[in-house]
């Protein structure tokens, strides 16, 4: 015996109404998609860990981001901007350098992604 069959019912017994009410509370696509793209942008490991880093130090550079994350500065600049096409991630000119934060949606999703609601997120499984 295999476990394929450890995911299906062998019998039809659908709960019409508790099924109906389900998918009535689902959302629209139209609200479902710019959350999947969110999604997408942090399943990137150099993505996940840039908002990391904005995460602990609230407001960086550029060029600060690509040291603290060990990576090349336009490496860097082409991941916050799918971050920031995303809706994570905000920036501002501050004279010659470009600042980047995350948006409260981008903080709740590295919170949420990395398990951690704090400004020192840790990017690994902890096995308990």
């Amino acid at each position: 015996m295999t476990d394929e069959t450890v995911d299906s019912c062998d019998l039809l017994c659908l709960d019409l109404p508790h099924a109906e009410r389900i998918r009535a509370e689902l959302p629209v696509p139209a609200r479902v998609e710019p959350a999947a793209a969110a999604a997408r942008a942090l399943g990137d490991p150099t993505r996940l860990t840039i908002a990391a880093a904005l995460r602990a130090g609230d407001e960086l550079c550029v060029c600060d981001m690509a040291w603290v994350v060990g990576q090349a500065q336009n490496l860097v600049s082409h991941h916050l901007r799918q971050l920031k096409t995303a809706g994570l991630v905000n920036s501002r000119r501050q004279g010659r350098l470009v600042m980047y934060t995350l948006t409260p949606r981008g903080t709740a999703l590295v919170d949420a992604v990395t398990g951690i609601p704090d400004a020192t997120p840790v990017l690994e499984d902890d096995h308990v």
